[in-house]
């Protein structure tokens, strides 16, 4: 196994999901097909038929879409590594994909992991107990302006900066007054959108704070290995090994902002140069290369993309 330290691999979070993801992988490899199966039967669920098929409204569900992604980015490192025995420094995810990132790197098992995130979504769902919320991407204005604004729309309720996603794009979230207050006050400030999310519940904000706690419990009773490469936390933005540092940090992700920008510029720091995307579509791609253009991003979310990225890796190494 070919050790890289100016690589890195990265796993994309909600919101990147689409009809027919990982089909490819699902066609290539029985053994990837028959995980999917066994995820329906344990959990009485029918993710192969909502991934392969739809609805898309089915798809869009919290609970769905977290184990679907994760599935998917897994499958596309999988593939990836069928054809090339690389480790890099570091892996990395966004929310969710932190998790997905743990299956890279050997802590979890992909089962385990599934299931993980689908009681993951169904906690972030229920937690918060029906209360109006809302969640808004707020393009335009840099971090700390965004963090001021939030504090500022305290006044109409819980708002708090939920992602870091760029030097200038933030997610908030919270109850849906202060969210609402917040989005008011940037535009005024000259953000360039303002944009609600259409989302299940208020992510990463105290209004679920229920779901860390059901979340530890659920992770309390699966064995998290110790990782041979580093994850970088979305939490503090700090690579961790220990599994109890690492349950404890994913614990608090529920609640806490996620500092995707902090993340990749930790990995930068240490001399990573090339990030790999696993996963549906080229999310973080996006926000990597809006973090520091010289960075060199790949992506693999078909199996007929892992020979030009393999081809690129070797030419970059």
């Amino acid at each position: 196994m070919q050790k890289r330290n100016d690589l890195a691999f990265v796993f994309p979070g909600q919101g990147a999901q689409y009809i027919g993801m990982a089909m490819d992988f699902v066609d290539k490899y029985a053994e990837v097909k028959q995980i999917l199966l066994d995820f329906d039967r344990k959990h009485s669920t029918n993710l192969y038929e909502i991934m392969k098929d739809g609805p898309e409204e089915l798809l869009k569900e919290t609970r769905y879409t977290q184990p679907a992604i994760l599935f998917h980015s897994i499958a596309a490192w999988e593939g990836f590594q069928h054809q090339i025995e690389i480790e890099p420094a570091f892996v990395a995810g966004h929310s969710l994909g932190e998790f997905t990132a743990l299956v890279a790197n050997r802590v979890l098992t992909l089962e385990d992991a599934m299931h993980l995130v689908h009681r993951r979504g169904e906690f972030m769902i229920k937690a918060n107990e029906g209360n109006p919320f809302a969640m808004a991407a707020i393009m335009g204005l840099e971090s700390d302006v965004v963090r001021e604004i939030c504090t500022e729309a305290q006044s109409a309720g819980i708002v708090v900066a939920a992602n870091f996603n760029t030097p200038v794009q933030t997610v908030i979230s919270g109850s849906q007054a202060g969210v609402e207050l917040a989005c008011e006050i940037a535009k005024a400030k000259g953000a360039k959108r303002a944009l609600q999310l259409v989302v299940g519940g208020p992510f990463h904000s105290p209004m679920i704070a229920k779901a860390g706690q059901w979340l530890k419990e659920e992770m309390d009773l699966i064995d998290f290995k110790t990782a041979q490469i580093p994850v970088v936390s979305n939490v503090d933005a700090k690579p961790v090994t220990d599994p109890a540092q690492i349950k404890n940090n994913l614990t608090l992700q529920v609640t806490h902002s996620v500092l995707w920008v902090d993340c990749v510029k930790t990995m930068l720091a240490t001399g990573v140069t090339t990030f790999v995307e696993f996963g549906p579509q080229k999310v973080l791609s996006g926000m990597i290369k809006n973090i520091d253009k010289a960075a060199i991003v790949l992506n693999i979310d078909k199996l007929e993309d892992i020979p030009a990225v393999i081809k690129e890796i070797k030419n970059v190494g």
